[in-house]
């Protein structure tokens, strides 16, 4: 949840203006979706949300000079932009990123240091972070460059899938400031690197690379460049977009669902989950599709 960079790196307390920043590809172009999302989108301060490919938005943090630093209007703006890409009947999957340098440095300090107990306890500080993917339907890729320290290694470990550079900076250094993580970052870096691991990180904050990241199963690929990965995300986003939305949807359910359940559980609802799709439409379309060996096209119903 919180930087720990050297002083040099720190983030400055000042609201910044964003710049723009390159584009992945010479196609992309702002989103835009109907009232109110295009209103939106046109009004961030902190992030860029673009359509880089059909079907995938791009969501960009953009505060460069604080490293990406995640304060209280990042976060809602992200809340705010996801939830309008959920609800876009264009959009299949998401790729959430930041800059070569730093995908998010951590969260804010100087925004959370004043903060006492009863303040943070009654207004449940940060709980909001838990609405970035609670009720996201539809796939979220992390693309990691750079710094994912504290919040922004929290943030990463939020999506769907996992992406990065191998230099790529993981880490929960919390600990240095007298403090957790209190994104998640104990629950879910446990759950992807098991309980011994986790403990070390957590423990000793202790940063770790990319490459450690796609060794450990944090990450499911590291890349050698932020070109290439920024290529990859968006490749896996594409093809993820140009199948069923209502059987990628089921897809994300359920695997979320075996973090959840015990096995037997969880291969239960998996059957159900199974038995209710052949109640869609696509079922019918793309069993029919491959059986005549033609491209199926979907009606995403």
């Amino acid at each position: 949840m919180l930087n720990s960079f050297t002083r040099s790196l720190r983030p400055t307390a000042s609201r910044l203006q964003p710049t723009t920043l390159p584009r992945v590809m010479s196609r992309s172009r702002l989103y835009s979706t109907p009232s109110p999302s295009a209103a939106a989108a046109n009004s961030y301060e902190y992030i860029q949300v673009t359509e880089p490919r059909p079907g995938v938005a791009q969501v960009t943090l953009n505060r460069p000079r604080a490293l990406n630093a995640l304060c209280t209007p990042l976060i809602t703006e992200l809340n705010t932009a996801l939830a309008a890409l959920n609800a876009s009947p264009t959009i299949s999957a998401i790729v959430l990123t930041g800059s070569a340098k730093a995908f998010a440095a951590g969260a804010d300090i100087k925004e959370m240091a004043p903060l006492t107990f009863s303040t943070a306890y009654t207004t449940s500080f940060i709980e909001s972070w838990s609405q970035l993917t609670s009720a996201l339907k539809k796939p979220l890729i992390a693309a990691v460059s750079g710094h994912a320290l504290g919040g922004g290694c929290e943030l990463a470990l939020m999506s769907d899938i996992l992406y990065c550079t191998t230099t790529a900076n993981f880490g929960q250094p919390e600990i240095k400031l007298g403090t957790i993580p209190g994104a998640g970052g104990s629950q879910r870096l446990t759950r992807a690197v098991g309980k011994s691991r986790a403990m070390e990180l957590i423990l000793t904050g202790r940063s770790f690379s990319g490459e450690e990241a796609e060794r450990w199963g944090v990450a499911a690929r590291a890349f050698p460049s932020h070109e290439a990965l920024m290529e990859g995300a968006l490749a896996t986003a594409e093809t993820i977009a140009g199948y069923s939305r209502v059987a990628v949807q089921a897809a994300k359910e359920v695997v979320n669902k075996s973090q959840d359940l015990p096995l037997r559980d969880g291969v239960e609802f998996e059957r159900r989950v199974f038995h209710s799709l052949f109640g869609s439409r696509d079922q019918k379309i793309g069993m029919k599709a491959f059986a005549e060996k033609k491209k199926a096209e979907w009606s995403h119903e």
